[in-house]
């Protein structure tokens, strides 16, 4: 535990940015907190690992890291033997183990929608850009929020390459082996399947599990009291 309170750093996931965190910020900073929504490189697994390492050692503060989607996995591999890290926060979120993938861990059950949601765009480094097609982001991605709000996140979806989805998770040791975790999901998520988000809260021997019914993968658009509470949770218990 720590006597100073810790900055709070969020990552977002694939076919997101960091304005989907923004009605969490907006309650940590009611509660007094330091609050960073890092941008997501969303290039590959290790390159995006490495970027959010230098925005935690940016922070001359103790760290709650908390992810969505993708993001669980950029968080596992970044905080990896961090010192700096206190705690996880697994939002609708992967939590992989060594060499795990984000596509392998979305097929582990079934349930999952994604693949036939999404397009694919060659791009001039190689390999192919992902994004959720427009006609059925709504219902993919978040349908729990009205259609206006979906139309705008799937017009300022950030997509994701190939390359990182089908990544290993390149560490021995996962961050959630070492650091205390924190897992918040919903039952209704088409992206990650609600039998895969129990398996790894289990997995990873997470303080609290918190299943939000009815809920779609946004739930930091939809759920955002939910989110932060349980964040807020994480804070609390590595303070003093």
């Amino acid at each position: 535990m720590s006597e100073q309170r810790p900055t709070v750093v969020l990552v977002h996931g694939a076919f997101a940015e960091s304005a989907s965190w923004s009605g969490v910020v907006e309650r940590l900073r009611d509660r007094g907190l330091d609050v960073v929504a890092a941008a997501n490189p969303l290039r590959s697994l290790s390159g995006d690992a490495a970027y959010v390492r230098d925005v935690i050692a940016s922070i001359n503060a103790p760290v709650v890291l908390a992810a969505h989607s993708y993001g669980g996995m950029v968080i596992s591999q970044a905080a990896a033997g961090s010192a700096a890290v206190g705690a996880l926060v697994y939002v609708c979120a992967f939590a992989p183990d060594h060499g795990e993938t984000a596509f392998g861990l979305s097929t582990k059950f079934p349930g999952s929608t994604l693949g036939e949601a999404l397009a694919a765009y060659p791009v001039s480094t190689g390999g192919n850009d992902l994004a959720i097609r427009p006609e059925v982001f709504h219902h993919q991605f978040a349908a729990d929020v009205t259609p206006a709000q979906a139309a705008l996140m799937s017009a300022t979806q950030r997509p994701v390459t190939e390359a990182a989805l089908t990544e290993g998770l390149p560490t021995d040791t996962p961050a959630w082996r070492s650091i205390p975790s924190w897992f918040v999901f919903s039952d209704q998520d088409l992206n990650i399947p609600v039998d895969l988000h129990r398996f790894m809260a289990d997995r990873a021997g997470a303080k609290v599990t918190r299943e939000i019914r009815g809920a779609s993968h946004a739930l930091t658009v939809s759920e955002p009291e939910a989110v932060a509470a349980t964040i807020l949770e994480a804070v609390d218990a590595v303070t003093t």
